[in-house]
């Protein structure tokens, strides 16, 4: 009675901004706590897997916005991590999730902030220069794969498959390929980027096809 009440006083439209509303409020209070729970680690050899999932790694500090993690965090926000406190950055199937410029170059300030001279920044991003190659050259590799292993069963025709790849429903803020991700990096003053193949020891099997992985340093050395 009460879901009939609101859907024939409000529309579709307000109902989902309501919803995200909620999102958003709930997401504030989970990093507002752990901000005051959280205190600052005294080492200077922190590792980040940022917005882990449930790829824990033993050893690092997992971050994520759900309970799994080690500290749940806002990822938009400023990271609660001393200046030059950190070895490595790592986030996968991430970045992508960002809105450029605004809150993908904030976390690339913040990231560099954090490293320590030398450190690393790892990321990898869904590889958009796949689809689009395989879109104009009619490889139908591309489109098999991912609606194997990734995409609705509405994605039958080859541009809801694009469609998908850049949105992802909203998930999907911005593409990527190494062309434009090296830019960046280099402009937001990270040095020798680099693509890097699939590493077993880091990265997650389930990722293995279809990511573009790019490794880049933070300027100085110990």
């Amino acid at each position: 009675m009460i879901r009939a009440f609101i859907q024939r006083h409000t529309t579709a439209g307000f109902r989902d901004a309501v919803k995200k509303l909620v999102w958003e409020w709930r997401i504030q209070w989970r990093h507002k706590s752990t901000l005051r729970r959280y205190r600052h680690d005294s080492k200077n050899d922190l590792k980040l897997n940022v917005a882990c999932g449930s790829n824990i790694k033993q050893g690092w500090v997992n971050i994520d916005i759900n309970a799994e993690s080690d500290l749940t965090l806002d990822l938009r926000e400023a990271l609660p991590f001393a200046s030059e406190s950190v070895q490595i950055v790592y986030s996968e199937h991430f970045f992508e999730h960002l809105e450029y410029p605004g809150q993908a170059l904030h976390f690339l300030r913040e990231s560099l902030r954090v490293l320590r001279p030398g450190g690393v920044f790892s990321v990898g991003v869904p590889d958009t220069e796949w689809p689009l190659k395989s879109y104009v050259h009619g490889d139908h590799d591309y489109f098999q794969v991912v609606r194997e292993k990734w995409h609705p069963d509405w994605c039958d025709t080859r541009m809801h498959n694009i469609n998908y790849h850049f949105r992802q429903g909203n998930e999907h803020k911005y593409a990527y390929d190494f062309e434009t991700l090296a830019k960046i990096l280099d402009d937001a003053g990270f040095v020798d980027v680099v693509e890097r193949p699939f590493d077993a020891a880091l990265d997650d099997e389930l990722r293995k096809f279809g990511t573009l992985y790019v490794d880049a340093l933070k300027p100085g050395h110990e």
